[in-house]
């Protein structure tokens, strides 16, 4: 546990924290944790690289407060993590809204990070696709699943996902809390999912991108729907442009967590992101 804020603990999962290789922090998404990492991390330790998966607040084994889920604190808290991890410029990775997570600390603490991978987020832009927040709010909201058994839970998962490493469901079934009563609760509550929602309805990355100075990855998920994909390689296509060091490797097919369903050749790519430096 790290504290980042007065009162405010973030747990990690840390790997080989004493090398001196180039290090990782992988940020996961919305109503996810970091054991959603495991496979990638597993890897990318095994290559020698000090790795830290965490728990964002709300999520996971780390705090819950009731506020503080604006962009700007969730970025203090990924620049206080860093800080206390004694970091020069690590490869900072994020998925779906930890993509544009990531994003917004590169662009906000430019000299921070040594390189920035968004896997299938980073170019969220909700905005764009709902006119009004209310919409939003009724098209996203989160399923209520408290009390559901968690053993249904992993059927679902399983069949939903036959194709998913053990370390991909495993770490699917840690978003939830499971009760002595063996039902779960997903541990990041239904209202502050709902206000980090809000804030990522607000969210504009593309304003952003000019200001990373740094290798810049952009990793989309062509998860077969092609309308979605269409839009999404418009989204990803208008980042490239404004980049200065953007590239993208798309996943196809694939599932929007493509970190647990392809860890291993994600990390393989996260690695090859690590060699290319920092261009400054």
């Amino acid at each position: 546990m790290v504290e980042v804020a007065p009162g405010v603990h973030v747990r990690i999962l840390a790997r080989n924290l004493n090398s001196g290789k180039v290090p990782f922090l992988l940020v996961h998404g919305l109503a996810s944790n970091a054991r959603m990492w495991d496979g990638v991390a597993e890897v990318i330790a095994a290559a020698g690289h000090p790795v830290v998966a965490v728990d964002q607040r709300g999520h996971g084994r780390s705090s819950k407060p009731d506020e503080g889920y604006d962009f700007a604190t969730i970025v203090a808290d990924l620049v206080a993590l860093i800080a206390s991890l004694g970091w020069v410029q690590p490869v900072v990775v994020g998925q779906s809204w930890g993509g544009n997570v990531v994003i917004e600390l590169g662009a906000t603490y430019p000299h921070l990070v040594g390189a920035i991978a968004a896997v299938d987020g980073g170019f969220i832009e909700l905005a764009d696709r709902f006119s009004t927040w209310d919409e939003c709010r009724t098209a996203l909201a989160p399923p209520r699943l408290i009390g559901t058994p968690a053993s249904k839970m992993e059927q679902w998962m399983r069949d939903g996902h036959s194709n998913w490493p053990e370390s991909g469901i495993v770490g699917s079934m840690a978003n939830f809390e499971v009760r002595s009563d063996g039902t779960i609760a997903p541990w990041l509550t239904f209202e502050r999912h709902m206000m980090i929602l809000e804030a990522l309805y607000a969210h504009r990355p593309s304003v952003q991108y000019p200001q990373l100075a740094v290798p810049t990855l952009l990793i989309p998920a062509d998860t077969g729907d092609v309308a979605w994909t269409h839009d999404k390689s418009a989204a990803v296509d208008a980042a490239l442009a404004r980049l200065q060091h953007g590239r993208v490797r798309w996943f196809s097919p694939a599932d929007h967590d493509i970190h647990a369903q392809h860890p291993v050749e994600l990390a393989k790519v996260l690695l090859d992101l690590s060699h290319e430096g920092s261009p400054r």
